[in-house]
This record gives C-alpha cells, structure tokens and sequence, in this order.
C-alpha cells in the first residue's frame, strides 16, 4: 500500500481518505504518514482538523508519526503547525509534545539537527517546560525531552530533577535513565547520590530508587555501590529488600568493573555479613534472557517495590533487545499505584509527605515514551471508577508502524547493477489494566502484547541481456501476556506472577 502511495498524487490519496470507510481510515493514515511523500504530507495536511477529528485518529496519527524510522523534517513542520497556538483536547496536545521530541531526536540521529524545524520543535519543548504552570505540563515535556536524548538537555533535566516536586523530579530521573552510559557523567552521578541520599531534602523512595539505577546500571563506581549498599541498613525493609537485588543483577554482569566491584564488597565485612544479605522483604527485582543467539539477545526484566503493608507500589515488566552493543527497549510497561499507605494504614517514612491517591501507568515502545495513562486519580475518582469499571482493558497502542524501508542498488565487478529493496511492518496491538478491589484486598494488573512482523526483501539484476529476481517474504506473530495478582488480606501476602507466551507461527 505505501508504494501504491509513493506514486500517488495529492488529490487522490486526499480523495483516499475522504471516502474511506470509518473503520479503514486510520489504515490509510498510517500508511500516509509511513510513506512521507510531499503529497502524502500535503493531503494529511489538508485531511486532518485537530478540532475536529476523533480524538482516536488524532492520536493514531501522531504516534503512527513517532514511530517513523526515519521521519523526515517536513513529517516534524506538518505536526508542529497542527499544534500550534491552537484550543486542542488534552491528550491530542500530550501526544503531540511527545511525538515532536521523538522526531527531534531521531533528525538529529540522521545528523539532521541543523535543520530550522528541527530547531524549532526542541525550542517549542523547551519553551513550553519554561512556561508550564501545571504539573502535568511539566512532566509531558520532561517525557518529550527524555523521547530527544539530546545531550544538550542534561542539565535542564538535572535541575528538574533535583529540585522539582515528586511527579516533576520522576519524570526527569526517568528522562535521564534513556540516555547511554557515556553521557551518565560526574555531574550526573552528583545529582543522583544527592537524590539517593536527601542531602538537600527528602525524595520519594521510588525517586530515590531511581536515582540509584543510574548509579548502578551505567558502569557503576565501587563506592557509589557499596555506599549504596550501606543506606540499606537505615531503610525499610521492601526499599531495602529491592535494592540488594538490584546490586545482585548489576553484579552479576560479566565485565571486569563488576569483577572488581564484587571484590571490593566481598572484602569488607561492614557488608559482607548475614546482616545485610537476610532482607525478608516481598520486593524483587531480576533479568533473564528469553533468547541468546550469536547476534541477539532478547531479555525480560521484571521489577516489583512493595510498601511495608504487601501493596504493590511500583512494577515494571521490561522486554529488550542486545545486539552488537546497541540496546533496544521493545516494550516497557510500568504500573504506579501511590497514596495507598493511608487507606491500609500504614505509616510514611520520615520526611515523606503523603502522595495524592492515585493509580496509572506508563509505556515505551521501540524506545519512545508514550503519554502516562491515569486509572485514577483521588478516592472520590477511584470508588467510581470500581463501581462503574466496564472491565475492558486500556489500549495503549494500537496500529501498524513501518519499522525498515531501504533502498540500494550495487554495482558489481562486472559493471552491471543489483536493486535492493527491503520494507518492514510491524501490526502491533498491546493493552493493560490494572484492578484494585478495596472489598476483596486484591490487586490485579495485565499487560497484553500482540504483534505481526511482515519483511519483505527484494533484490533485482537487469541488463539487456539478462534479468533475474531474487524475493524473500518472512512473516512472524507472537503473543505475550504478563499478568500478576495479588493478595493483601493476610499476611504474608500472597503473590502470582504469570508470563504465557503463545506458539509463534515463522512464515
């Protein structure tokens, strides 16, 4: 369908989507924006009104958008008009500022960043993180700049960090957790330890567990471990609990630094003791390999912070993908519930103050982050939401994206020419819910991933005297569900964590 597109006018692929049927239509649209031709854009363009369109196309658009592999400057000017000083639905103007810093930073991986759009979408983010007056505003354009990795924005992001409110300076640790170990410098180890320890003021524990991540997860310092290490005995059991299991997993990685690390711990008994190695609390944090082969390694990651009471505070399911030293978060899920201390009766840690009641989750796929979707917000908010539950899971993204298009020809020794042609799709439909039951002191959450990936390679010699063709079709759909549920009713708590992973039909 995109190649018919590529040759398509104007008024024919608007014609397209005028008279397409409702339920095609966000088919046609995705498939306009994958194939980024001057009037495919033109007719996108003419097509979509952000004050009218549903809000489901809308959305489709821009995340369609987002995930472009290689977007081109005018995909970035045809979105940044659209949002423009413009009266738009709250989530459209949130999915819009997170599509616009997944097209900056990925211009500016094709070493486009000189480009006057792209200057103009990191000034419109950076413009609209200084004139924020509500929280929620801060945080998406925090997440936008996080979907950038630019260099550039990592003090913006350490003073949000350091200093912002508990939501502000999540968001910011979060941003800051995307970027590769060779930017994780010493002025952002400062930061993190500041954070980590509440040298300046207290942080909320999953803040503070963060910033420890960064510490730990990007070529870790022997003593920024084992100080690390030694906060745990001044901590509540689950906090504690789940960052010795995080320093397992980082020390049991197979480069030399963890080597020595391991060495340094195991040679001071302030550590090494029964003591410190005895946490009985439920938190857990661990990493397998789903698939090790020569070129790939595909692992699945699952992190889990309890309060003191068995209720889930945090979880966070990871799939990704190692290949030849680069890293790629297929798919991040991760549910918050906070505010919950007060209803079980729990006390807060000193210093803490007492989080608004709320539940909600947020996602990244193929490294771009998507707008935080809330469950519920307030206990007046909540008990609505339990006696009018519908029971259907939230989508969180629904669609096809073109992951690869690339196009080559090679001549050959023999002076005659080969035409290489290689697209990928990726069909990709991935819900979650979560379920709190206050009566029934349940907690149930579900991350459903379906998707289908369709290759299509072309390789093609012409010459007067000889033609040949070589075509390869690869087709693949797998299925994961994640589900965990848990029960807070007696103590211990009862807890059960399910992966099914259905049978992957390979064409």
């Amino acid at each position: 369908f995109i190649q018919m597109l590529r040759g398509a006018k104007k008024r024919d692929v608007l014609q397209l989507l005028r008279r397409a049927p409702e339920e095609t239509r966000p088919f046609f649209v995705e498939a306009a924006v994958a194939t980024q031709s001057v009037a495919s854009l033109a007719a996108l363009s003419d097509f979509l009104d952000f004050s009218k369109e549903p809000k489901s196309l809308l959305e489709k658009f821009l995340y369609t958008a987002a995930f472009s592999p290689r977007p081109s400057g005018e995909l970035l000017h045809l979105i940044l008009d659209k949002l423009d000083g413009k009266q738009l639905a709250p989530e459209i103007w949130e999915t819009g500022i997170v599509a616009v810093g997944s097209l900056v930073g990925k211009l500016c991986q094709q070493k486009l960043c000189g480009l006057q759009v792209v200057q103009r979408g990191l000034e419109t983010i950076l413009r609209g993180l200084r004139d924020a007056e509500q929280e929620p505003e801060v945080v998406v354009h925090l997440l936008a700049l996080g979907n950038m990795m630019l260099p550039e924005t990592i003090p913006t992001l350490l003073g949000h960090a350091e200093d912002g409110p508990t939501a502000v300076t999540a968001a910011a640790i979060s941003a800051l957790q995307r970027f590769p170990a060779p930017h994780i410098s010493s002025k952002v180890r400062q930061v993190m330890r500041r954070i980590f320890h509440q040298k300046r003021k207290s942080y909320d524990r999953t803040c503070r567990l963060a910033a420890a991540e960064i510490l730990l997860e990007n070529h870790p310092w022997p003593m920024d471990v084992i100080n690390i290490l030694l906060a745990t005995s001044k901590m509540e059991t689950e906090m504690a609990t789940f960052l010795l299991h995080k320093v397992q997993n980082c020390l049991h990685g197979h480069h030399h630094l963890a080597k020595k690390i391991r060495k340094d711990i195991m040679g001071d008994p302030r550590i090494n003791n029964y003591n410190f190695f005895s946490k009985v609390g439920i938190s857990s944090s661990f990493s397998r390999p789903l698939t090790d082969t020569q070129d790939l390694t595909a692992t699945f990651g699952l992190d889990l912070l309890f309060l003191e009471g068995g209720f889930l505070r945090k979880s966070v399911s990871d799939f990704s993908l190692l290949s030849h030293g680069q890293q790629l978060h297929a798919a991040q899920v991760t549910f918050e519930a906070q505010g919950m201390e007060s209803m079980m009766g729990e006390n807060l840690s000193e210093g803490e103050e007492e989080p608004e009641l709320m539940a909600g989750m947020s996602a990244t796929f193929f490294d771009v982050q998507l707008r935080p979707v809330v469950f519920f917000q307030g206990y007046a908010d909540l008990m609505a939401k339990v006696l009018l539950s519908s029971g259907e899971p939230t989508s969180v993204v629904k669609g096809n994206l073109l992951l690869m298009d690339h196009h080559q020809v090679i001549p050959l020794q023999s002076g005659l020419q080969v035409t290489v042609k290689l697209q990928g799709g990726l069909g990709l439909d991935i819900s979650a819910d979560m379920d709190a039951s206050i009566w029934e002191q349940e907690l149930k959450t579900s991350v459903n991933a379906r998707g289908s990936l369709a290759m299509d390679f072309q390789a093609e010699l012409d010459s007067p005297f000889y033609q040949a063709t070589l075509r390869s079709q690869t087709e693949v759909e797998t299925s994961i569900h994640f589900d965990t549920k848990l029960r807070f009713s007696s103590s211990p708590v009862l807890m059960c964590l399910q992966l099914r992973e259905e049978q992957v039909p390979y064409r």
